[in-house]
């Protein structure tokens, strides 16, 4: 199909990549999860008349990215775009965050190989961030060989191949670090959300610390989101061994996680200052997400809670494999009025980077998606192409 956007007359070409994989537990519904296959699908952005050299690859653990105004605009401008799914798309109930990485380096192979591309850059944009990092950190001094849960994930032998750049946009630190932050610490009862301590319960007109908050009721929140965070992982461990020790045909249990979008920072501003709307979340209001079945993690099965949201065991948080990137070139790119994006976590990250090749580029009034921001979201194009040309990874 092809489209024209601005200047640049582009078409979607969709890809498919299918490998063998035998899990040990069916982790994705229909036909792919019992053809001892993986299938991922993605869209390759191009105009016909490209010859660059250079592929930019979007990739979230989940989301399937090819509708959004960032992919779009980089393909407005002429850039090959690459928005590859992992084999999670729109569900990650039972997502493993080592295999997604696994499957983001068969993509990566891809666009060298079968495409033809010498550079790859990977654009890491919301949740794609800490994944990007996660990957580079793996590609560049692969050390995992199994997931949270002790089952075989081997990124050591699955030969990933570091990309040439990374770019991290309106990112954040991570999935689990987030969700902690976002997780309503007046929940006591994991089996009844009804079950609440009144005195953590900031969205009840009943709670008796109201905006502005004091600093020692802000450190208390914090403290009672991962004391959350960790009996959930303990509660996830012990079921997980119970399972084992009987040996059975369960190996493996999903469950909900109620009220997980809950922070002091939306509805006091002067926590942690940015440019976003008070009271507003990227998702709505708040506290009808908290309550609501689209928050984060609300549906989730005990390995996918050590891999992508345990406070204390997933391997993808972002200050941690930021430290591990040693010789790759990173732009971060913060949007100050980013609603998804705390303004603590893109210092955290690129303060973090080990690797001496990194700049930081702050677009004052951004939000998450850049919607109704044109010219922001054509200066944040402007900085990637200026940044990629700098450092050779743009070629004709």
């Amino acid at each position: 199909m092809s489209q024209i956007h601005g200047k640049t007359e582009w078409t979607r070409t969709p890809l498919i990549l299918s490998f063998p994989d035998n899990p040990k537990f069916t982790e994705t519904y229909g036909f792919a999860g019992n053809s001892g296959h993986v299938n991922l699908e993605g869209q390759l952005m191009r105009s016909p008349q490209s010859t660059s050299r250079t592929v930019y690859i979007f990739m979230h653990p989940t989301s399937v990215l090819h509708l959004l105004p960032m992919p779009v605009a980089l393909a407005d401008a002429g850039l090959d775009v690459l928005c590859a799914a992992s084999r999670y798309p729109r569900n990650d109930a039972a997502l493993i965050q080592e295999k997604v990485a696994i499957d983001l380096g068969k993509w990566i192979a891809h666009a060298r190989g079968e495409l033809g591309y010498d550079k790859v850059v990977l654009l890491g944009w919301s949740g794609g961030g800490s994944l990007s990092l996660f990957y580079q950190a793996q590609a560049e001094s692969p050390s995992i060989t199994c997931t949270p849960a002790g089952d075989p994930a081997d990124l050591v032998g699955a030969g990933l191949q570091p990309a040439d750049g990374v770019i991290f946009i309106a990112a954040h630190l991570s999935r689990a670090e987030t969700l902690t932050e976002w997780l309503d610490p007046s929940v006591t009862n994991e089996f009844d959300p009804d079950d609440r301590n009144p005195e953590l319960d900031i969205y009840s007109p009943d709670c008796p610390n109201q905006p502005p908050y004091s600093a020692e009721f802000v450190t208390r929140f914090r403290e009672a989101q991962r004391a959350r965070n960790r009996r959930i992982t303990a509660w996830v461990e012990d079921t997980l061994a119970e399972l084992k020790a009987r040996g059975g045909v369960e190996q493996e249990r999903a469950f909900v996680v109620h009220r997980t979008m809950c922070d002091v920072r939306w509805f006091d501003p002067a926590i942690d200052p940015s440019e976003r709307r008070v009271g507003w979340c990227y998702m709505g209001d708040p506290r009808a997400v908290n309550v609501g079945p689209v928050g984060l993690a609300r549906y989730t099965t005990l390995r996918s809670w050590l891999s992508q949201w345990s406070y204390d065991r997933s391997r993808a948080k972002g200050p941690l494999n930021a430290a591990k990137i040693h010789r790759t070139p990173i732009l971060l790119i913060e949007n100050t009025a980013d609603e998804a994006v705390p303004s603590t976590h893109n210092p955290a990250i690129y303060s973090a980077l080990a690797t001496p090749d990194k700049e930081y580029v702050r677009l004052e009034g951004a939000t998450h998606y850049y919607l109704g921001q044109p010219e922001l979201l054509a200066r944040c194009i402007g900085s990637v192409v200026d940044w990629s040309k700098r450092k050779g990874l743009l070629t004709a």
